[in-house]
């Protein structure tokens, strides 16, 4: 048999056992062994295979690893420097030029330290003199591997931002949030007033630029105004201008923000901070689509698409008598409610993994999370929601001094949350019974989401976590409409 076919042979036997060896990263944990020599390579494959959990294929020349990295991913090419055809340092440096996703250790004699060196300058991870003791190889290997799953999640995950997770800049996984895609693309050709709500950093301004994005108007301006940092005095004319003289230091006329909006969106966030004299006049110029400047006569029309969004809610400050009710209805065309992160625990590493690479040193790689730290993340609750997991981002990316963030390097709140006497709203207003059972279903579907993140989807891995039967688990699956495959990772 001839070099060839024995090694297209035991990339074959190792085919077979692909379903066998499944670890739970992103890219298969597989090794190449690239080594001239056959019973050198078959004893190679036999050592690692009994040592790690890995699946390793075999070729007996630079050209044969070449084809073999190309047709397929695989984690480690351990490869001899010297092979017929093409050695190992081509081969190291097509790889490098191709920039295949694969950490290479290099094996040499011992008269060969040099050329070892050059290929760690050339991107090697390690080298080895031969003969290697199996106790330092599988060492090697074994810490390579570990680097390499971070690398491959980090990478992966940036895949997931720049297609199937992104929209409109806003990244998700969660099931919730593709259905408010879902409601943004149906009212993308209207002009339908919208109310998004949800808690403060939950991304209701993005939320609000992808409906401009996506509608008729987004060929005109998105003018945004924060209805809550604004004085009440200085509303009426922020909002609609005022005129020369209107009132001591209008030292000359200014447009408002209705009219700076023309043929656009005027996105008011947090509406519900609106005072209660300023609500009638909005009313008025979203019914007529028409206004006065402050101190003017002339009557200003504008074609507008008016987009609000407010951290409490309208409905209730509505029953407290401190929202207009016919403002209400006129805001409350289309509503969008945003989940909070606490519900959407799948989004965390995948935000965690964006704002690690946004808040990245100029000219180094963006930091890997650790295993300890994204356990950290995952366990928070996040009352800050999506800005307070950036800002603790950015902290660790200032303060870690390693390639990756560890759990010192949270904030301390994250790290050792303060637990809350009373974690949820007592409402007198409805009945005991049916608060216990939304309190404990609400709780019961994060502490599953939690539980398959952390296992990947693995529906029998999260039932050990949860100390549940995989069926109890399942059925509440089914129950929650969790969609698994939003979890598995890939």
């Amino acid at each position: 048999m001839s070099s060839r076919s024995s090694s297209n042979s035991s990339i074959n036997s190792a085919d077979k056992e692909t379903a066998e060896v499944r670890e739970p990263v992103l890219i298969k944990r597989r090794v190449l062994v690239a080594e001239d020599n056959e019973d050198t390579g078959k004893s190679l494959k036999k050592l690692l295979e009994l040592a790690l959990p890995v699946v390793v294929d075999t070729v007996v020349d630079g050209n044969q690893a070449l084809a073999a990295l190309t047709e397929r991913a695989y984690s480690i090419l351990l490869t001899d420097l010297k092979m017929p055809r093409m050695s190992g340092m081509q081969l190291i440096e097509a790889v490098q030029e191709r920039r295949l996703p694969v950490t290479v250790i290099v094996t040499t004699g011992h008269g060969s330290i040099d050329e070892a060196v050059k290929a760690m300058q050339l991107g090697a991870y390690n080298f080895l003199t031969k003969p290697p003791s199996p106790e330092h190889l599988c060492l090697i290997v074994r810490r390579a591997l570990q680097e390499r799953t971070l690398v491959d999640e980090v990478n992966f995950l940036r895949e997931q931002l720049q297609s199937r997770y992104a929209f409109h800049n806003i990244l998700t996984k969660n099931p919730k949030m593709h259905a408010v895609f879902q409601l943004i693309g149906n009212i993308g050709q209207s002009t339908a007033t919208v109310l998004i709500e949800g808690e403060t950093g939950t991304g209701k301004e993005l939320a609000a630029r992808a409906i401009h994005e996506a509608s008729p108007k987004r060929t005109g301006p998105m003018v945004a105004i924060n209805c809550a940092a604004v004085p009440e005095t200085l509303l009426e004319s922020e909002l609609f201008g005022h005129e020369k003289g209107a009132f001591t230091g209008a030292v000359g006329q200014r447009k408002g923000r209705f009219e700076l909006a023309h043929g656009g969106t005027l996105f008011l966030d947090e509406v519900g901070d609106v005072p209660a004299t300023m609500q009638a006049k909005l009313l008025r110029v979203l019914q007529e689509r028409r206004f006065e400047r402050v101190g003017g006569a002339e009557t200003i029309e504008v074609d507008v698409r008016v987009i609000t969004a407010t951290n409490r809610s309208l409905q209730n400050m509505v029953k407290d008598g401190k929202f207009r009710e016919d403002l209400y209805y006129r805001l409350n065309v289309v509503k969008i409610d945003l989940p909070p992160l606490r519900e959407r625990p799948e989004d965390i590493p995948l935000l965690a993994a964006h704002f690690a690479e946004k808040y990245s040193s100029a000219g180094t790689g963006p930091k890997q999370i650790s295993p300890a730290a994204m356990d950290v993340l995952l366990s928070y609750r996040w009352p800050g929601n999506i800005r307070e997991l950036e800002n603790a981002i950015e902290r660790a990316c200032v303060t870690s001094r390693e390639e990756s963030i560890q759990p010192e390097n949270l904030p301390p709140e994250i790290v050792n949350p303060a637990r809350k006497s009373t974690p949820v709203e007592v409402d007198l207003s409805r009945p005991l019974t049916e608060q216990l059972h939304e309190v404990t279903a609400a709780f019961e579907e994060r502490y599953l989401r939690q539980a398959l993140t952390k296992a990947r989807g693995h529906v029998g891995h999260a039932a050990t976590i949860a100390g549940m039967s995989r069926r109890s688990v399942s059925d509440k699956v089914n129950l929650y409409k969790i969609d698994k495959s939003q979890l598995k990772g890939e």
